[in-house]
């Protein structure tokens, strides 16, 4: 067992430690193209993360480097071999229904509530932290110890992909962006694009669909939903009715309003990671429920009724026929995460597919393909990350699990996920908490928090993980 008392070098920073914490998680860094230039590829709030967490890391005299804007890393130590702790700073939009406004990174009830406290803003700080305990306390290292800062992670990894064109693989590492004890597999992740084409004179007839809109990014489940649809004039009340007992006897919240003989409906869901769809209430997937029942033709209803048969409640995939369990990571999962349509140019299906580890993702993607098809569909893979494992014996997983157990008491038991961390680009890596067991995930959720306790925890045990792996 180390000698030093972890949890009191975190006690000794704690004020510092979060409202250092609080700080970054009050910058807005979501994805903003229009913000977006040379030296901020993702933005201004993404670039003033970064730069935020550089300028800290180098006040406390840490080798500090930015990468394009695309990435950074924060380091300390000598040696050839390093030790990675892999995070990232930018955070899915807000979505709607806080009781906290999501960039106050208020204090409530022991929590810091704000967008990215867990995922993974509030994880960062608690890393850059055990790396300033381990380097002020002055002991001996055999390898450096680095942090390479990701920008975009919750869209197409770019700044991965980047980093590793310019720097060196680490030896080991560790990415904070997760579940305690230790993520040993993660599944692979596809996001997938379903396009209607047009087969033949497209049906006028009405109901017609006009638009259809809900969803901001494939990896969350669509908590809002608004479409419009034509109708003739003697259909207008019994639609609304329908719609009114439809919002009733699901429990869902909505509204209808009618203009110059167009149909305005909403419907509110619930946010949740992609990763697990069944968290999550997908507004979406509901609309196009409705609607598929009261459209009688054309592409609207080709749409409407590929999303209904094939996704509504559908989440493992089953009428897709790509199904798929194996007892390392679980179920294959499927979220619709983007649903659009227009009536001149047609709907769209962004689907956030996690597989299994030991599925076959081509042949996955080959049996979507052949039912796209069939139902008059264009498929484009727009991104494909493989499965990731690490063998139970490494030594990477022995000593995270001796210092989980030494710092908590419990079994550091090895888990999987649908989740995709920044461990699966490396050639050793895990992911390691932040998330201890019995915690609620509230991540890419309304009111985002991190315990302020669980903080102040997650920093001693990534303080002596570093101290360990490092040592070594």
């Amino acid at each position: 067992m180390s000698s030093i008392n972890w949890k009191n070098e975190v006690e000794k920073r704690k004020h510092e430690l979060i409202n250092e914490t609080r700080k970054l998680l009050q910058i807005p860094s979501v994805l903003d193209e229009s913000s977006a230039g040379v030296g901020q590829p993702f933005g201004t709030g993404i670039n003033d993360a970064l730069n935020f967490l550089l300028k800290i890391g180098k006040e406390c005299n840490f080798h500090v480097k930015n990468l394009d804007g695309y990435a950074g890393y924060i380091e300390f130590g000598q040696g050839e071999e390093s030790v990675g702790i892999l995070c990232h700073i930018d955070v899915v939009p807000e979505g709607e229904g806080w009781t906290s406004p999501p960039y106050a990174a208020e204090i409530v009830d022991g929590k810091i509530i704000a967008r990215g406290a867990i995922d993974d803003k509030g994880p960062t700080m608690a890393a850059f932290y055990a790396m300033k305990i381990v380097k002020e306390l002055g002991v001996p290292l055999s390898k450096r110890v680095r942090m390479i800062i990701g920008t975009d992670e919750e869209s197409t990894w770019q700044c991965v992909d980047h980093y590793f064109k310019h720097e060196e693989m680490p030896t080991v590492g560790f990415a904070p962006d997760a579940d305690f004890p230790i993520i040993y597999a993660e599944k692979g992740i596809c996001d997938i694009q379903l396009k209607t084409t047009k087969n033949g004179t497209d049906d006028q007839s009405l109901p017609l669909l006009v638009s259809f809109q809900s969803g901001r990014r494939m990896n969350m489940v669509p908590d809002q939903a608004t479409a419009t649809i034509q109708v003739k004039q003697e259909d207008l009340l019994r639609i609304k009715t329908d719609f009114n007992i439809f919002l009733k006897e699901n429990n869902l919240e909505g509204h209808i309003t009618e203009q110059n003989e167009e149909l305005i409906l909403h419907i509110k869901g619930k946010s949740a990671h992609g990763m697990e769809p069944k968290l999550g209430v997908n507004a979406g997937l509901y609309l196009a429920e409705f609607l598929n029942g009261i459209l009688t033709g054309g592409v609207g209803k080709q749409f409407t009724q590929f999303t209904a048969e094939y996704l509504h409640n559908e989440s493992r995939g089953n009428q897709l026929g790509v199904a798929f369990t194996d007892d390392v990571t679980g179920d294959l999962t499927v979220n619709c995460g983007l649903l659009v349509y227009k009536r001149d140019s047609g709907g769209s299906l962004g689907l956030n597919i996690r597989y299994p580890v030991t599925n076959d993702g081509e042949k996955m993607i080959n049996n979507l393909r052949s039912l796209a098809e069939k139902k008059k569909f264009s498929i484009t893979v727009l991104d494909h990350s493989p499965p990731h494992h690490v063998d139970s014996g490494h030594s990477l997983i022995q000593v995270l699990s001796r210092v989980y157990e030494e710092q908590t008491g419990e079994k550091a038991e090895l888990l999987s996920i649908g989740g995709g961390t920044y461990a699966r680009s490396l050639e050793s890596g895990v992911a390691f908490g932040p998330l201890f067991p019995g915690r609620e995930d509230v991540a890419h959720q309304k009111d985002e928090y991190i315990m302020v306790d669980d903080l102040l925890k997650a920093t001693a045990i990534y303080a002596q993980a570093i101290f360990e792996l490092a040592k070594e």
